[in-house]
């Protein structure tokens, strides 16, 4: 028992030590600087570029004409920052489309090999679908008079458009983009762009 009691002793007073003399040590050591996200090779083999695409929808008006829960955009809604479906027509037939619907950030440059993850905090479905040139989507009413893109055309009975497709709370990765710059818009409000260049 006195064994034990002594063992006990010991410890506790190595700890007390250990403790005292770290105190000294963390209070001389440099203040560690913080780094920036870098997209080189050798710092992070398994790069990553973060896209977020948003809307602002108000769920009654959208989903009174679209069925119900297509727009889930219920954090902004209780806020009353939102835009009804008619004013998002009228606005992009006006030429001013909602700035609320947008890709961010606009422009993104990369390093070669690394993957793009776009996540859709959005209430409403997108498309982040890579195309030529940037042109109007599948939805003519938001198309401001522009002609849809053939990267577009036929909405989601297109495979290639119905891959592109991002619903909400969703992800989707872009991989193995060549070098050079690349063209990313919404099939469906087409003022969702996006330019990456790739070096």
């Amino acid at each position: 028992m006195k064994s034990n009691l002594n063992r006990f002793a010991l410890i506790v007073s190595c700890i007390t030590v250990a403790t005292v003399l770290q105190a000294p040590a963390q209070e001389k050591a440099p203040a560690q600087e913080h780094t920036s996200f870098n997209h080189s090779a050798n710092e992070h083999p398994f790069r990553i570029a973060p896209i977020v695409a948003l809307d602002e929808c108000e769920p009654d008006s959208f989903n009174a004409v679209l069925g119900a829960d297509f727009c889930k955009n219920v954090g902004l809604a209780a806020l009353k920052f939102t835009t009804t479906f008619n004013e998002l027509f009228q606005e992009a037939a006006d030429g001013t489309p909602d700035p609320g619907w947008d890709f961010e950030p606009d422009v993104l440059r990369v390093e070669h090999g690394t993957t793009l993850v776009v996540t859709n905090q959005g209430g409403e479905p997108h498309t982040f679908t890579e195309v030529r040139k940037f042109g109007g989507g599948f939805v003519d009413g938001l198309n401001h008079g522009e002609e849809t893109v053939p990267e577009c055309s036929g909405g989601f009975k297109n495979v290639a458009v119905a891959r592109t497709r991002i619903i909400q709370g969703s992800q989707m990765e872009v991989t193995d983009l060549s070098k050079g710059d690349h063209y990313f818009e919404c099939c469906i409000h087409p003022w969702m762009r996006m330019t990456v260049h790739v070096k």
